[in-house]
């Protein structure tokens, strides 16, 4: 069995929907503490810190620990999740018409020592909006909880122009990658039937 190193409801929600078994335990990893000027290597760095912070072995039925976090890059500038409302929209004052990358980190780590780590990065391309509509969406609360300042799962998939890249990655877990690592032989018993 897998165990979800997230607190994150919509990653909880892939793997259901891709009918992989699992159980969700939260890190309390403190992602402030962890550093790198580099946004690929910071994403898999702050997976990885998920992941074994939750990973102490006491649970023989899980086989997999898998820790993933994500930014937006965008023009040269790594976006989290805003701090405030009016970080947020002012985050969209920018990205309204532009576009950026999502990157998210996974971190797999596996008891007979086959971790794995990746980035992926999907172009995200946001719909020219109005200063009402960036009101509108931030009042919603939703920005505050997600990185970049949108959800794509949520109500600011009609903010959203288009997508270059796997569209799983931006909801925060890339699915055709995990689907890849739980392929190999050695981790089949996850895949779904």
């Amino acid at each position: 069995m897998l165990l979800l190193a997230s607190a994150s409801p919509a990653r909880r929600r892939l793997l259901e929907l891709a009918q992989i078994p699992h159980r969700v335990r939260v890190s309390g990893v403190d992602e402030s503490t962890i550093k790198n000027d580099d946004p690929a290597q910071l994403v898999q760095q702050l997976a990885l810190a998920k992941a074994k912070a939750v990973s102490d072995g006491s649970d023989a039925e899980i086989s997999l620990v898998l820790g993933c976090d994500s930014l937006l890059l965008f023009e040269g500038e790594v976006f989290g999740k805003p701090q405030d409302a009016e970080e947020a929209a002012a985050r969209w004052r920018r990205m309204a018409g532009g576009s950026g990358e999502l990157l998210t980190g996974h971190a797999l780590l596996v008891r007979s020592g086959e971790n794995r780590l990746a980035c992926v990065s999907t172009r995200v391309h946001f719909a020219a909006i109005t200063e009402k509509e960036i009101q509108a969406y931030v009042a919603t609360g939703e920005p505050l909880h997600c990185a970049g300042g949108f959800a794509l799962e949520g109500r600011g998939a009609p903010l959203i122009a288009g997508l270059e890249g796997c569209y799983s990655n931006v909801i925060g877990l890339s699915l055709p990658w995990l689907r890849s690592i739980l392929r190999d032989s050695t981790m089949n018993s996850l895949t779904p039937g």
